[in-house]
């Protein structure tokens, strides 16, 4: 048995709190292992998106296992995905004001108010594709993808534009920057450093 594990059994924490700190306890051990045989050379580090999705892949599966009854990735629907979102609201740092709310609208509303605080529509949609790409990296198929369901994708848009309105920001698509059309042919290129 794992020393780490069974020092946390003799303790009076809760069950989700064990399992939290056996997480992270696993995630530092296996990193810092990681790090210490690849001598330092930088070729094995994966990238800070590659890094995160391992932790939100983990951090979904705690939550399965933690869910009552434990579900099984197998039974995961779009359903419980939205479970876990509506869960991870709680920790949320964005504030979102109610109807209610003078500041209702307003970017930068002037004083403090009591409107509840979420998680950002952007974090949120950054999320669910790293999830999304996850779980099709760890053997399941995009068909049954519960990350990529309509109903998830229904609660993303509605997540955006009720925060848009409520903070009065837009969430507009960036245009993208087009290349500069070919030249016809025959036509000598100009040059923009001097020969």
């Amino acid at each position: 048995m794992d020393p780490i594990l069974g020092f946390m059994g003799t303790t009076n924490m809760s069950h989700n709190t064990n399992l939290m700190i056996a997480a992270a306890a696993t995630t530092t051990t296996t990193s810092s292992s990681s790090s210490s045989s690849s001598g330092g050379s930088g070729t094995n580090q994966l990238s800070r998106y590659e890094n995160q999705k391992r932790r939100d892949w983990n951090t979904f599966g705690q939550y399965l296992r933690n869910h009552r009854p434990p579900l099984s990735l197998s039974r995961c629907s779009g359903a419980h995905v939205l479970e876990f979102l509506r869960y991870l609201d709680q920790f949320g740092k964005t504030k979102v004001h109610t109807h209610l709310c003078p500041f209702f609208g307003h970017p930068n509303p002037p004083a403090p108010c009591a409107c509840p605080l979420r998680q950002a529509w952007g974090s949120l949609d950054a999320l669910i594709g790293r999830l999304r790409a996850a779980f099709e990296e760890n053997g399941g198929s995009p068909e049954t993808n519960p990350f990529g369901a309509r109903a998830v994708r229904l609660y993303l848009r509605e997540v955006r534009d009720s925060q848009a309105k409520a903070r009065g920001i837009s969430y507009e698509k960036k245009k993208r920057k087009r290349p500069p059309p070919p030249l016809p042919p025959g036509q000598p290129a100009i040059s923009s450093s001097p020969n």
